[in-house]
């Protein structure tokens, strides 16, 4: 065996670092994906606070928005029976025809969740 082949060889042997670095993929993903669901969500908050009213909006809470599909946390079932006859009684249309981009559905759970006062 030459020197060659001995540096390659024992170069394959040493113990390789295991760690990634993850700043970038992640500064890429941020940008990317999350920024744009970011964007959408806050805009259909904007829009969920103006055309809902008080009594009701303080009981929701905007979980998600993806694919089309707007999740609505409700804090409990008279206020999820009430808003589900408001978005069936024509809010769902208004709130599409403001909403610039895919709204397929409204999904409305039941959630907690502690106010933020601002």
């Amino acid at each position: 065996m030459d020197d060659a082949q001995l540096r390659t060889i024992w170069q394959q042997r040493q113990f390789r670092d295991r760690f990634v670095q993850l700043g970038q993929p992640l500064a890429v993903f941020m940008k990317h994906t999350l920024a744009g669901q970011v964007r959408r969500l806050g805009k259909l908050a904007e829009i969920w606070d103006e055309l809902l009213p008080e009594d009701i909006r303080d009981h929701t809470a905007l979980d998600a928005f993806s694919h089309g599909v707007l999740t609505a946390m409700v804090d409990s079932a008279p206020h999820r029976y009430r808003l589900r006859v408001l978005l069936d009684g024509g809010l769902m249309r208004i709130i599409k025809q403001r909403f610039a981009g895919p709204l397929n559905k409204i999904r409305l759970v039941p959630g907690q969740f502690d106010a933020i006062e601002v």
